[in-house]
């Protein structure tokens, strides 16, 4: 992931002295946004969904915790 990252960085920053000098088109510069925007989204669902399946193991998890506890405490 470090090099995706260098490597984003590096074209982030060659972008940003095209953009000084008016380098850059502003529908690229829009496009990359929306780009960005949409990649977000399905990021943000997939963790959405996986703390959904997450909580419902963790509390399956504690139901049998407390099952344990009192089948165990009333013998």
């Amino acid at each position: 992931m470090s090099l995706v990252k260098k490597i984003t960085d590096w074209m982030l920053e060659k972008e940003t002295e095209m953009a000084k000098s008016c380098s850059i088109p502003m529908r690229e510069i829009e496009y990359q946004i929306d780009k960005v925007a949409l990649e977000k989204q399905k990021i943000q669902q997939k963790y959405d969904e996986a703390m959904v399946e997450l909580n419902d193991v963790a509390e399956k998890l504690e139901k049998i915790k407390n099952i344990e506890i009192f089948r165990c405490s009333n013998k």
